[in-house]
């Protein structure tokens, strides 16, 4: 009897979360079908630090404002959400366009993002406040805030001058990812078939070493295989792969870390962040991208990227034919993988929520669910302190090799 009345408490207060996180932040009736996480899974996400190596918030509130320190319609983090979820170390993506490579615009871009971020927080001190550090991360932990670490994806605002790396570093920001969808000045990308640079260029070595020397990590996101090979031999930190997963289910993404690639950055000291989105999760819904791209590119030719033609095509091609989504247990399929391949020491979370549409896994559509992947490493029998690495730690190790390095080299 006893018994049946704590499972009865156990639903109820889960219950209680679910309809907080729903009425609060608009979850729908589908997402809350997947919160099953019981309540040694909840205490433990409210009670660790959770290091989101990628969430894309600062490039959603750009074109349109969107009050994320309270309850939102749309997108996939705001604070409720977050709170939710025991979300409270997410890195603020500065996303800066390929397209705006090579231009003064690239540069201001990432600035305003920033000064986006720096909004939120003072729009809500009482709940957010930005990180500079790991020491930051833990002393806000402390306090019930959640921490905005800065990264900035893509390296383009650069510009070719390595004084705008110490500027950047200023404001904020604390780790790079060296590009984005084309290859740049500084770093080939896996997305662009043109690789000029072939790896890292002379340039980007010189950009990696002074990344180094201020404290800033380098994310190997984005890059192609011969640039992240150049860059492991470059650095003399740790480095991370902000929000990236394993090509070992998505064979041919160059995107997605081989198995190779994993191991080096694991000798490196570095950690693999796992990226939700399905199309990084999955052969099917990979499949399914890579057919929508070759259907999409003729519209794209004739009419524009950015077009209402192609953002038509895009929701026809939707409806017709839905996308197959991954689901929790996919993003432990990488998660376990990586674990069993290079340690737990090396494997952490870069969702790329507000990143990645209306593609991510079942269960984990958005900051609030959490706890359902904490219940999931329970359920794969992970120990209380490998989950807490998972969360945050391994993240907050590597930012502190860097912290130290930097230190040493003043």
């Amino acid at each position: 009897m006893a018994n049946r009345m704590n499972q009865f408490f156990l639903g109820l207060l889960c219950l209680m979360v679910l309809n907080a996180c729903a009425s609060s932040s608009a979850i729908s009736a589908d997402r809350a079908k997947t919160f099953k996480a019981g309540q040694q899974a909840i205490d433990l996400a409210q009670d660790s630090i959770i290091v989101d190596g990628h969430i894309d918030v600062p490039y959603r509130v750009h074109d349109e404002w969107v009050d994320v320190t309270e309850a939102t319609e749309d997108g996939d983090f705001d604070y409720p959400r977050a709170k939710a979820g025991g979300l409270n170390a997410p890195f603020m993506s500065i996303y800066v366009p390929s397209k705006l490579d090579g231009t003064e615009a690239s540069t201001q871009t990432a600035h305003q993002l920033i000064d986006h971020v720096e909004a939120i927080v003072a729009r809500a001190p009482d709940r957010f406040a930005i990180a500079t550090s790991a020491d930051d991360v833990e002393m806000h932990f402390a306090k019930g805030l959640i921490s905005l670490p800065l990264g900035m994806e893509n390296g383009a605002p650069v510009n070719g001058d390595l004084t705008r790396l110490s500027e950047f570093y200023d404001r904020g920001i604390r780790y790079i990812t060296l590009t984005h969808a084309k290859s740049n000045e500084i770093s080939d990308s896996s997305y662009d078939e043109a690789r000029p640079n072939g790896g890292l260029s002379a340039f980007g070595k010189e950009v990696v070493r002074e990344m180094n020397r201020l404290g800033i990590m380098v994310d190997i996101s984005h890059v192609s295989d011969e640039a992240f090979y150049d860059a492991i031999e470059v650095t003399q930190v740790p480095m991370i792969a902000s929000h990236s997963s394993l090509r070992t289910f998505t064979p041919g993404f160059e995107r997605n870390m081989d198995d190779d690639m994993v191991k080096a950055l694991a000798k490196n000291g570095g950690v693999i962040m796992i990226n939700f989105g399905s199309t990084f999760l999955t052969a099917e819904a990979r499949v399914w991208s890579d057919a929508r791209s070759a259907a999409l590119k003729p519209v794209e030719e004739k009419y524009g990227e950015e077009s209402d033609q192609v953002a038509q095509f895009k929701k026809d091609y939707r409806a017709a034919n839905p996308l197959p989504f991954a689901t929790l247990q996919d993003v432990m399929k990488h998660i376990d993988y990586a674990v069993k391949l290079v340690g737990v020491d090396h494997v952490g979370l870069g969702s790329d929520y507000d990143g990645v549409g209306d593609s991510l896994p079942e269960g984990m559509k958005d900051a609030s669910t959490y706890p359902n992947l904490v219940q999931a490493l329970l359920d794969h029998n992970y120990s209380e302190d490998d989950i807490r690495k998972i969360l945050g730690g391994n993240a907050l190790r590597v930012w502190r090799a860097v912290e130290a390095f930097a230190q040493q080299a003043e």
